[in-house]
C-alpha cells in the first residue's frame, strides 16, 4: 500500500513538474470562429482545443494579442513561446520557418475571394479592386496586382471590407468562410457574400508554432491523433466544415461545372 502511495504521489509530482505555463502569441484580428483572442471569454475553435489540451496536460496557456507584423519578432526574442496561427508555406522576415516547430492542423480555414451573390462566375481579369485584410499576404493575387490589373484596397476591419463589396466600392474581398458567414449573421442589414468558386481559393491549416519548445508540440500533436472525436465535437460546437463538404454544395448554388472551378 505504501508503495502504490509512493508511486502516485512521485507521479504527481513528476507532473506538477513538466506541467508550466506558456504564452501564445496570437493575432490580433476578430477572426471568429477560428480565433478572436481579445474576447473576455469565447476565443474561438483554435483557443477552445489548446484550453482542450491543456486541461488533458497540465499546461497553461496565457494568449496575449497582437499586430501580426510583431508575432514573429515576439517569437524570435523569446517573449512568447508560441504563435497562433502559423503555417510553414506563409512567409515573414522575422523568422524562418525551417527554424521552426508546427503541430499538426487544430483546424483548416477555407479562404479564397467572396463576391456578392449575384456576382459570381467571374475571372480574374473583372476583379478590378478587391479589398484585402491589413497584414494578410494576397499570394493568389499579387501577379494581377504587379501588372496593374487588380488594386488592392487593404481594410484594417474585415466588417468594413464585407461593407465595400456590398455598397460595389470593390468588386470582392480575400476572406474566410467562416469567418464571413459569421459577420453575416450578426450584423444587421449586410448581405451574405460567397466564395466564388471561379476565383483563388485554399484550404489552409491553421497550426501552432515555436522556436524552442518542440516537446510541447509534440504532446499536442499526440493529444490531437489520440482523441479525433473530442477534436470533431469542438469543430462542430464552432460549425467549422471541410471545404470537401462545402465544394458540391458551391458548385450546385452557382451553377458551376468541375472545369469551371480555379484550380
Amino acid at each position: 500500500m505504501k508503495q502504490i502511495l509512493l508511486c502516485l504521489l512521485l507521479m504527481l509530482f513528476s507532473t506538477q513538474l513538466s506541467a508550466e505555463k506558456y504564452i501564445v502569441g496570437a493575432q490580433n484580428i476578430g477572426y471568429y470562429p477560428h480565433y478572436d483572442f481579445s474576447a473576455s471569454e469565447d476565443k474561438g475553435v483554435g483557443w477552445a482545443i489548446l484550453e482542450a489540451f491543456s486541461a488533458h496536460s497540465g499546461h497553461e496557456f496565457i494568449y496575449l494579442s497582437m499586430p501580426i507584423r510583431r508575432l514573429q519578432l515576439e517569437l524570435l526574442k523569446g517573449h512568447v513561446d508560441f504563435v497562433y496561427p502559423d503555417n510553414p508555406g506563409w512567409y515573414n522576415q522575422v523568422t524562418k520557418n525551417t527554424d521552426k516547430y508546427f503541430s499538426s492542423p487544430l483546424t483548416n480555414a477555407i479562404t479564397g475571394t467572396f463576391v456578392s451573390k449575384d456576382n459570381t462566375g467571374n475571372t480574374m481579369a473583372r476583379i478590378k479592386r478587391i479589398a484585402m485584410p491589413l497584414g494578410f499576404t494576397p499570394v493568389n493575387w499579387q501577379q494581377q496586382v504587379d501588372k496593374k490589373q487588380t488594386k488592392l484596397v487593404w481594410v484594417s476591419d474585415i466588417e468594413a471590407g464585407m461593407w465595400l463589396v456590398q455598397k460595389r466600392r470593390v468588386d470582392a474581398i480575400d476572406l474566410e468562410m467562416h469567418v464571413a458567414s459569421h459577420i453575416s449573421k450578426n450584423v444587421n442589414g449586410l448581405a451574405p457574400l460567397t466564395l466564388d468558386l471561379t476565383l483563388p481559393h485554399n484550404e489552409i491549416p491553421f497550426m501552432l508554432s515555436s522556436l524552442r519548445h518542440k516537446g510541447i508540440i509534440d504532446e499536442l500533436n499526440q493529444f490531437i491523433e489520440n482523441n479525433p472525436n473530442k477534436i470533431r465535437e469542438i469543430k462542430n460546437t464552432y460549425g467549422i466544415i471541410s471545404f470537401r463538404k462545402l465544394k458540391p454544395e458551391l458548385m450546385k448554388e452557382q451553377r458551376v461545372s468541375e472545369a469551371q472551378v480555379w484550380q
